[in-house]
């Protein structure tokens, strides 16, 4: 996933924008240099709009406190890997699993496999996921 996808991101439940974002783990892509330079004197930074969460986690830095220095040219260069989408209005938290956010409503989540997720990372994300997170946690299992 990349980071910018954060400026887009809202809770599919509740519609609240912005979520929080967990990174666990990520993977730089050195290749990508050429291309992003290509892009970069299309659009000059800030890329985002509203938020770097590049610069700040879990809660994006407003781009207005950033301006021009924000890091685009390395930020494209990443993908967050395996992480967690959090939604502070709700509870809710979206796993991210082989760099795809996977942002399904409750009634089409597998309880097992996002179980299973918890319980690999639970050292690694907040009580507030791990514990108290919805639609389920491993506070009750």
């Amino acid at each position: 996933m990349k980071y910018r996808f954060m400026d887009l991101a809202a809770c599919p439940m509740c519609k609240h924008f912005p979520l929080e974002l967990y990174v666990i783990e990520e993977r730089t892509y050195p290749e990508r240099e050429q291309e992003i330079r290509k892009l970069l004197e299309r659009f000059k930074p800030p890329l985002c709009e509203l938020y770097c969460y590049r610069l700040q986690t879990p809660v994006g830095k407003k781009i207005e406190e950033v301006g021009s220095a924000a890091p685009c040219a390395e930020c494209l260069k990443v993908e967050v890997v395996t992480g967690v989408l959090y939604c502070p209005n709700c509870g809710r938290w979206y796993p991210i699993i082989d760099e795809i956010p996977r942002m399904l409503p409750d009634n089409l989540r597998k309880r097992e496999e996002d179980l299973r997720f918890l319980r690999k990372y639970q050292d690694r994300l907040p009580e507030k996921i791990v514990r108290h997170g919805k639609p389920w946690n491993l506070r009750g299992s």
